[in-house]
């Protein structure tokens, strides 16, 4: 059986794949609990500068595989635990991390893909969270995460109505970074990866630890940055009209 997170490394860019073709990508219990260690062993490796999430095919992903749910009583909290796990591992990744979505972007997909940093679609997109359609409650960190991102009224339309929107209006709502024609979707994502991979990651880092609210972690950084001689690479680079060489590898996870 082929994996169905298979993933790879290219030119700094990892790139994850959720796929189960024959049910829309749709994450099993067995998807949901490998996806964590893999973001382990991803997150020290040192060829890794940023990381894409998407899905097999034309599709991103379905959500949470249904027919997984329908067990004993406590299956489906036990199915949410794991997603969970594996939406804060992502989120918790210390390096850049972009979902890049074509087609439904449901349910558990749509938790993965807010997980992200940033979230590319094409026009032919569709997002939607969809608890309420099967009597499930959606996991309270999701939904704090979902309403940081879009705010809260978009919020509620969606978990309330699991009503399914286009990228057009996941663009204005804040759910989406940028939408893109199906056939200029991966250029652009080529092209701001490689952005990416060329910035310095100890800036990135230090970026997503704020964005978490780890304000506590000031003066780490700014220690960092002054023993790796990243701000100093910067500084240069900018007044010999070069492209930076950024020398430090890799981010720590801590």
């Amino acid at each position: 059986m082929e994996p169905q997170l298979p993933y790879g490394v290219t030119d700094g860019v990892a790139t994850i794949v959720i796929c189960q073709p024959a049910k829309r990508n749709a994450m099993t219990e067995e998807m949901w609990r490998s996806l964590p260690p893999i973001l382990d062993e991803l997150a020290v490796d040192p060829a890794v500068r940023a990381l894409v999430l998407t899905g097999a095919g034309g599709t991103f992903c379905a959500g949470a595989d249904i027919s997984t749910l329908s067990g004993p009583p406590g299956t489906v909290e036990a199915t949410q635990e794991l997603s969970v796990r594996a939406e804060e591992a992502l989120a918790a990744f210390p390096k850049p991390t972009l979902a890049v979505v074509r087609g439904h972007c449901v349910g558990g997909g749509c938790q993965l893909a807010a997980a992200c940093d940033l979230r590319f679609a094409d026009e032919d997109a569709l997002f939607g969270v969809t608890p309420a359609k099967l009597g499930i409650i959606y996991p309270e960190s999701s939904t704090r995460r979902l309403v940081s991102l879009v705010g809260p009224a978009t919020a509620k339309y969606l978990l309330f109505s699991g009503e399914l929107i286009d990228a057009a209006r996941a663009l204005r709502t804040g759910l989406v970074d940028e939408v893109w024609a199906p056939d200029a979707l991966d250029a652009r994502v080529a092209e701001f990866t490689e952005i990416l991979t060329a910035r310095s990651q100890l800036t990135q880092a230090a970026a997503k630890d704020f964005s978490a609210g780890r304000s506590d972690r000031a003066e780490h950084w700014s220690a960092l940055a002054r023993g790796t001689g990243e701000t100093a690479e910067g500084v240069a680079a900018f007044l010999e009209h070069r492209p930076p060489r950024f020398p430090w590898p890799s981010p720590p996870v801590a």
